[in-house]
């Protein structure tokens, strides 16, 4: 039965992820820092008894005191795939935290979710493992240990949510893209499939399923993460009803009502409720997208995921800081379209060594396409991150770029802009 499942997986996972780079490996003297900017493998970082791999990715502009983030394969994938297929490198650019990113090495490539070694606190499996990565990661650059997260894709998804229940301790919040509650998938022959859990079949009550996390690790009274759940309705692998199952038991660990405190629509097709709070940071969050199968993810999600852990507002902001800036906006528009050009002096007395330059589109405009930078989202709020060849920016020297979009009849230039956090004037 796994292997049938899983051959049926692998195709529709390779329709949506990309091929992965090569990564340097090297391993990592007891003092030393990987290096910035690249997909790098760790060796020897600590106890890690399924021999499972790490790989990192430090941004330049990594700020003092990071926060860290735990991105998950999906089965069949690994650390590197996972790398290449999600923006978390380029959020780790912009907002400066650090990634990493597990990788396993069984033949399935699918993480253990089901042993009871996996479902405990020091178990001796591969969360055990990723917690050791953590560590070394948190020696390493003295990162912030209130703000480590964990995010996965279908078996990462699955074991994001066991991350949580083993280690309450570590982690903050999990954002689980098609994945299962802690406990479902758990087996005791061997097996790292469960077909019962798999098909949506195994339900519990809130308080039974919230007793799964808690047995995890007996006597924990602390603080226990917030988790924001994603899931499709037609996902043919991973059964829609573990999205509500996954609700019922984090709504109780948390403590929280299984009634949303608040019920919206953030894109066509995707259902969004909130419990126990109202904001962004709700303790949890489930997103239901409307006839969407197993391989939801897609651009733009992790954004969504980083806004649901509080890191692209309340985390230190990208380093250096400019001293001043100017920028001039020009559109040339047509009846649906414009083209943009925007140019950005450093007014300042000291170079700026990588610049995201940020702005509000007016309503109804959609950038289709740009250049001199890359533009992330493309609608509203948007932030052009600079382009390997442009990236410094010497006192009183300028750079332009623009971009392309659609608009629905406001043709204007955005309004005002900042500089690595810094208002520039007009």
């Amino acid at each position: 039965m796994l292997v049938t499942l899983l051959a049926a997986l692998v195709p529709l996972l390779a329709a949506t992820f990309l091929t992965a780079p090569t990564a340097s490996a090297r391993p990592e003297p007891a003092a030393e820092a990987a290096p910035t900017a690249t997909l790098t493998e760790v060796t020897n970082f600590g106890t890690n008894p399924s021999n499972l791999q790490m790989y990192l990715y430090v941004p330049d502009s990594v700020t003092a005191n990071p926060a860290v983030v735990v991105a998950v394969h999906y089965c069949t994938g690994s650390g590197p795939a996972m790398y290449s297929g999600t923006e978390w490198a380029s959020l780790a650019d912009r907002y400066g935290f650090v990634v990493v990113y597990p990788s396993v090495t069984r033949a399935s490539k699918c993480f253990d979710v089901s042993s009871p070694q996996a479902l405990k606190r020091g178990g001796g499996s591969d969360p055990v493992g990723i917690k050791s990565m953590v560590d070394w990661v948190t020696g390493r650059y003295a990162a912030d240990t209130s703000r480590i997260f964990a995010t996965g894709i279908s078996s990462g998804a699955m074991m994001t949510n066991v991350l949580l229940g083993d280690y309450p301790d570590v982690f903050s919040a999990g954002a689980a893209f098609s994945g299962v509650p802690f406990g479902c998938f758990a087996t005791t022959d061997g097996s790292e499939w469960n077909s019962a859990c798999s098909g949506g079949t195994i339900t519990h009550t809130p308080q039974e399923w919230g007793d799964l996390v808690r047995a995890a690790y007996p006597g924990y009274t602390g603080t226990r993460p917030r988790m924001q759940v994603w899931h499709g309705t037609e996902d043919d692998v991973l059964r829609y009803p573990n999205f509500g199952e996954e609700i019922k038991q984090w709504t109780n660990v948390l403590g929280v009502s299984q009634t949303p405190a608040a019920t919206d629509t953030p894109v066509s097709g995707w259902t969004r409720t909130r419990y126990g709070a109202t904001g962004d940071r709700a303790p949890v969050e489930a997103i239901s997208l409307q006839g969407i199968g197993h391989n939801l993810y897609a651009s733009g999600m992790a954004a969504r995921a980083l806004t649901f852990f509080g890191l692209d507002s309340s985390g230190p902001a990208p380093q250096p800081q400019p001293g001043a800036c100017k920028v001039t906006a020009t559109t040339n528009a047509w009846s649906t379209g414009l083209t943009a050009s925007v140019t950005l002096t450093n007014t300042g007395t000291t170079s700026v060594n990588g610049w995201q330059l940020a702005f509000t589109l007016p309503t109804g405009q959609t950038i289709t396409n740009g250049w001199g930078a890359t533009y992330a989202p493309v609608s509203g709020a948007v932030t052009a991150t600079n382009a390997t060849y442009n990236g410094t920016l010497a006192p009183n020297a300028s750079v332009t770029i623009g971009y392309q979009a659609n608009h629905t009849g406001n043709s204007a230039a955005p309004g005002s802009f900042t500089l690595n956090g810094t208002a520039c004037t007009g």
